[in-house]
C-alpha cells in the first residue's frame, strides 16, 4: 500500500470512527434547549437546558417551562447516550420548587471534580429573582449533589465558567447586561465583586454569556436582540474580564422566528463546533426548543466567519443506517417539502416530498464500508407510484440505485440491488425521474 493510499484509509477510520450520522437536531426524542458542551477525557458532554410542556398547576402555560436537567454524551457527536436527570428542582435544598426555571446550565472539571451550575429562583423568604447554584460530582454525568446554599454574590442567569491556562476560575452571567467575576479554587465562592462586562452593545437584551479562548484571544460568544428576536455575536479580549471589543455576528436571527437562541463553542479532534437551539420540533412554539450543531470556522485574522445553520449538522453518516434525507445538504428550487410525518407526534421526525419531476436532495458524507452488501432499502409512500434515482458525487452524478415504488396509500420498504457499489465517503442525491408524488422517510444501504 502507498503512503497516499495508508494515509486515505487512515483518514476514512478516523472519520468512520468519530463522526456517524450526526443531523440537526441531535436530540430528537426531547425538547433541548441551551446547550453547554463539554470535552471531558476525550467524549463530548451536553448539558442542556429541559423544556417541557407546561400542564395546569405545573408551569406557566405560554412560557419556557423546565424542571430538572439531563446530560447526554457522545464519542462522535452523533450517537448521543441520554444519561437521564441529574438535577431536579425538587433536589435541591434552596431552590423553589413549584418554579419551573431551571434555565441555561454549565458545567467545568477541576481536580477531578465535576462543578455544574444552574440558575433558578429561590424559595420565598430567599433572594429576589435568580440565584446561581452549584452541583458537585466525581463523573461528569453525576450523580451530582447539589449544594445547599446558591453561590453568594451573583443574582442572575445563563452561568458559565472557565478556567484559564494560569489555573484562575472565571465565572459569568447575565442580568440585563453580562457581567463577570473570579472564582476561588473551591469553585463555590467568589474570589472577586462583580464587575459588569465593557464593550457590548448597550440597546437591546443581552444574555448567555460563554467565554473561550483561542491564541491568546478571549471570545465572548452572547445572544443579542439587536431588533425583535435574538441573533449571536461575539466580543474579543485579551483579557478574561475585559474590557471587549465587538467583533461581529455570529449567527444571524433565526428564519424560523424562534426568539430565543444560545450557545456554547468547543473544539473537538481539531474542528471547533458551536452549538445553538432552534424550534425544529416545535414550530409553532418557540418555548419548546431542540439543540442544534454545525461546524465554525476562523480566518486568519482571529475573526470567526459567520455561521449560517443546516439541517444536515456534522459528520459522517455510515450507510448502513437510515440516513434521513428531510437532514438534506442542498435541494432543488422547487419539487421537494418537508413535512413532519405525524403532526400530533412531531418527534416521530420528517419526511421528504418529492412533488415535480427531476426534483431532488443531496445528503453529504455518507460512508460505505466493506460490510455494505449490495443493496439498497427505503421506507417509501406513493399514490401515485414513481421512480427514485440514487446517485453520488453530484447531481445526476453516477447513478447506483433504481428504486421503482408502487402506487399504495400506505408506507412500505422497497429494496433494490444497487446498479453500482460505492466505496468511501460519498455525496449522497435522491431525485425524482418522471411524474409522481413521492413520499420517503429513509433510504439504507446493507
Amino acid at each position: 500500500m502507498t503512503d497516499f493510499k495508508k494515509c486515505l484509509s487512515l483518514i476514512v477510520s478516523i472519520l468512520w470512527f468519530n463522526s456517524l450520522m450526526a443531523q440537526n437536531p441531535l436530540i430528537q426524542n426531547q425538547f433541548t434547549a441551551d446547550p453547554s458542551v463539554r470535552v471531558f477525557n476525550g467524549k463530548v458532554y451536553l448539558y442542556p437546558s429541559h423544556d417541557i410542556p407546561a400542564t395546569p398547576g405545573h408551569g406557566r402555560a405560554g412560557w419556557f417551562c423546565m424542571q430538572d436537567y439531563h446530560v447526554f454524551s457522545s464519542l462522535n457527536l452523533t450517537d448521543w447516550i441520554d444519561h437521564g436527570v441529574i438535577v431536579s428542582q425538587n433536589t435541591v435544598p434552596w431552590a423553589d420548587s413549584a418554579a419551573y426555571s431551571m434555565w441555561a446550565p454549565d458545567c467545568i472539571e477541576r481536580a477531578g471534580k465535576y462543578y455544574f451550575y444552574f440558575p433558578a429562583p429561590a424559595k420565598s423568604g430567599g433572594p429576589k429573582g435568580f440565584s446561581v447554584g452549584v452541583a458537585i460530582a466525581n463523573k461528569p454525568y453525576g450523580p451530582f449533589v447539589p449544594q445547599p446554599l446558591p453561590i453568594a454574590g451573583i443574582h442572575g442567569i445563563d452561568p458559565n465558567v472557565q478556567i484559564d491556562k494560569d489555573g484562575q476560575a472565571y465565572i459569568y452571567w447575565a442580568q440585563g447586561n453580562l457581567y463577570g467575576a473570579k472564582l476561588k479554587t473551591n469553585m463555590l465562592e467568589l474570589a472577586s465583586e462583580p464587575v459588569k462586562l465593557e464593550g457590548f452593545p448597550d440597546k437591546g437584551l443581552k444574555e448567555g454569556p460563554y467565554l473561550f479562548e483561542r491564541k491568546g484571544i478571549y471570545y465572548m460568544t452572547y445572544p443579542h436582540v439587536a431588533d425583535k428576536i435574538e441573533r449571536l455575536e461575539y466580543a474579543t479580549s485579551d483579557n478574561p474580564l475585559g474590557p471587549f471589543k465587538y467583533a461581529g455576528v455570529l449567527m444571524d436571527e433565526s428564519t424560523s422566528g424562534c426568539w430565543t437562541n444560545h450557545q456554547s463553542v468547543i473544539e473537538f479532534k481539531n474542528q471547533w463546533y458551536l452549538f445553538y437551539h432552534n424550534d425544529d420540533l416545535s414550530p409553532n412554539f418557540d418555548k419548546n426548543r431542540s439543540v442544534r450543531a454545525d461546524s465554525l470556522f476562523f480566518n486568519e485574522d482571529g475573526t470567526i466567519r459567520k455561521i449560517t445553520p443546516t439541517l444536515r449538522g456534522v459528520g459522517i453518516t455510515a450507510s448502513s443506517e437510515k440516513i434521513q434525507i428531510d437532514r438534506f445538504s442542498a435541494k432543488s428550487a422547487d419539487g421537494v417539502e418537508i413535512a413532519f410525518l405525524d403532526t400530533l407526534n412531531k418527534f416521530e421526525g420528517w419526511e421528504t416530498i418529492f412533488n415535480k419531476t427531476d426534483a431532488w436532495v443531496k445528503y453529504s458524507s455518507v460512508f460505505f464500508g466493506k460490510k455494505t452488501a449490495g443493496h439498497i432499502s427505503a421506507k417509501i409512500r406513493s399514490v401515485t407510484g414513481g421512480v427514485l434515482l440514487v446517485s453520488i458525487d453530484g447531481k445526476p452524478g453516477k447513478v447506483i440505485a433504481k428504486l421503482i415504488i408502487p402506487k399504495g396509500n400506505n408506507w412500505s420498504i422497497v429494496k433494490n440491488a444497487l446498479v453500482s457499489m460505492p466505496g468511501g465517503v460519498r455525496n449522497l442525491t435522491v431525485q425524482l425521474t418522471g411524474e409522481g408524488r413521492v413520499e420517503a422517510d429513509w433510504v439504507s444501504f446493507k
